[in-house]
């Protein structure tokens, strides 16, 4: 994972300085005091979109994803740490929270989207 990051980090600055340094140096399209072309600042702009989607949105998303369905698996008996720090085992499930009973007996109610991580038996 870290070096997939890597590598497209890379493959941004790869593109990314080019263009900049091109983007500053292309000449006008009707020679001294005509119009320049608007193309060259649309691609930069799409591929500046196209690289934060990649870099920053997709990755986001899927994190999202995994968490949704890890939240929606929750059964009695997991042993589960909460975005708060506390471990413990579900006793039992409802729609909106979850309760777990921690380490010296205690029940706590905590909402479903708190829980942060599973952790194997």
């Amino acid at each position: 994972m870290k070096k997939s990051k890597r590598l497209l980090s890379g493959l941004a600055v790869t593109l990314f300085v080019p263009l900049v340094a091109l983007s500053g140096c292309m000449p006008a399209a009707g020679g001294e005091g005509g119009e320049s072309s608007t193309w060259p600042m649309l691609i930069f702009l799409v591929l500046i979109f196209v690289m934060f989607y990649f870099l920053m949105i997709r990755p986001q998303r899927k994190k999202q994803k995994e968490h949704e369905e890890l939240v929606q698996e929750l059964k009695r008996g997991d042993r589960v740490t909460t975005a708060g720090g506390i471990y413990g085992v579900i006793e039992s499930t409802s729609e909106e929270s979850i309760v777990i009973k921690v380490e010296s007996g205690t029940t706590i109610r905590v909402a479903r989207g708190s829980v942060a991580i599973k952790r194997e038996k």
